[in-house]
């Protein structure tokens, strides 16, 4: 395989804040109710940085094997494309991924349901397969989602409602309904680091045939997509906050959404592709906070 350093940067480490909110906004509430338990969490957390790595692996293969990333690609230049790592070591390298992420799985379940919830375990066993398939057959293969406008549906699925109502189960055994505002939140603000990509990648893709849903809907209706996305994320934490009766104290969370509110007047002015780059950092790293202090108010 190629260097380390390489690898590293295929693995795009500013991606991970973002996928483990969902886990920490589960797991903490959770704790608030009285189920603790920090071997979960850490299983939790590993397996799912293990799926996004898979992801980005996969990705990187992907659309370097089809040809959509070119020099027409506003964001990095990923690994395939810049020769760094070649098209057999990524994929023996989303193999090796998918193996590790699927042990941990298995390590998972086995310390949240033990040998005594035997249909649980078959449940979260297929569950973690299938995130595995969705992380790979996003942009691999001739039937890969995201180049049929289906990315923000699986990302809305996996990274929050699975990410939290499932996490939230591994302790609980059971699901409360509350718990699901958060947990379409998350969905719905990861949606919009997607959907900032795909607005960024616009024209690009387009000509590589890469049909995502702003290819589909044009650039306006994705301006409005995305407001959409993030406003109903946000007031859905709200309402969450409010319907569990927090006490004014609680309510720290409410400057992380500061950052949201400056991005969308950034993306509602903007005319040039290019200047969304770094916006999406701006949201990734925007969602980790708020599900941390979202976390904090919790206990």
């Amino acid at each position: 395989m190629s260097n380390t350093k390489e690898w590293f940067k295929a693995a795009r480490l500013r991606t991970l804040p973002l996928s483990v909110s969902g886990i920490l906004v589960g797991s903490f509430y959770a704790f608030s109710q009285g189920y603790t338990n920090w071997l979960i969490l850490a299983f939790a957390l590993v397996t799912t940085l293990g799926l996004q790595v898979l992801s980005n692996f996969a990705n990187d293969y992907g659309d370097g094997v089809k040809g959509t990333d070119n020099e027409h690609r506003i964001g990095p230049q990923r690994a395939i494309q810049s020769g760094a790592i070649t098209i057999q070591a990524m994929k023996k390298g989303i193999i090796i991924t998918s193996v590790l992420t699927m042990i941990a799985a298995i390590v998972l379940i086995y310390v949240s349901f033990g040998r005594e919830n035997f249909g649980y375990s078959v449940f979260f066993f297929l569950l973690g397969l299938a995130a595995v398939a969705a992380a790979i057959k996003y942009t691999v293969g001739s039937s890969a989602y995201g180049y049929r406008g289906l990315g923000d549906i699986f990302v809305f699925i996996f990274f929050g409602l699975v990410s939290v109502l499932g996490c939230y189960f591994l302790f609980a055994k059971q699901i409360d309904v509350l718990i699901i505002l958060p947990a379409i939140s998350v969905g719905l603000l990861s949606v919009a680091v997607l959907n900032l990509n795909n607005m960024r990648d616009q024209v690009s893709d387009a000509m590589s045939g890469k049909n995502t849903i702003v290819v589909k809907m044009g650039p306006k209706r994705a301006k409005i997509y995305h407001y959409t996305v993030i406003v109903t994320a946000l007031v859905l934490i709200l309402a969450f906050a409010v319907l569990s009766h927090f006490g004014p104290g609680q309510y720290l969370f409410l400057p992380a959404f500061i950052p949201f509110i400056i991005h969308l007047k950034t993306v509602a002015k903007n005319t040039i592709p290019r200047e969304l780059d770094p916006e999406l950092k701006k949201v990734a790293l925007g969602t980790f906070f708020l599900s941390v202090l979202l976390c904090i108010a919790m206990q």
